[in-house]
């Protein structure tokens, strides 16, 4: 039997799989935990306001699984916010199909978020943060469209959306 992806996590080597990828994750504090920002609650706090997901993505830099978000099909105007303070993060007119199952976005509102080196999984990218609580948004890419070229690859559960009024 060939050995690919979806034959490791399905066979008898999924154990052994999941526990490799869990040696890639990043062990030490989130930037959320390590510096200071305006918007401050206690874990126990954190743990409370937010889902089970939407905490381990926004406080422990988790990611959520691609194409699971009902923000990627949301399509009306208004504003992405984060999901742990509400601070406005992306405008609904930055917003475009990555066709990688995350929301993304081709740049962010002035001053909204922050950015930090993640060697995490083995690689380096650019992670992406709320300058507000420190929640951990998703990551940052060349490879978007104009007129930034970036792609913001956002995780859903780390948002919330609301729509412009009428």
């Amino acid at each position: 039997m060939a050995v690919d992806r979806r034959n490791l996590l399905l066979g008898g080597g999924a154990i052994a799989a999941l526990s490799a990828i869990a040696l890639f994750r990043p062990m030490e504090t989130s930037v959320a935990a390590e510096a200071d920002f305006p918007f401050k609650l206690s874990d126990e706090e954190w743990k409370a306001r937010l889902s089970p997901e939407a905490y381990d993505v926004l406080r422990h830099e988790g990611t959520e699984r691609p194409f699971t978000s009902p923000l990627n099909d949301e399509h009306r105007a208004g504003t992405f916010a984060c999901a742990g303070c509400d601070q406005a993060l992306f405008a609904s007119e930055t917003k475009f199909d990555s066709g990688t199952g995350w929301p993304s976005f081709y740049t962010f509102i002035t001053g909204a978020i922050g950015s930090v080196t993640d060697n995490s999984f083995g690689m380096s990218r650019t992670a992406v943060f709320c300058t507000n609580c420190g929640g951990h948004q998703g990551h940052v890419f060349d490879d978007g469209p104009a007129p930034t070229g970036l792609r913001y690859c956002i995780n859903g559960v780390a948002l919330k959306f609301e729509p412009k009024a009428a």
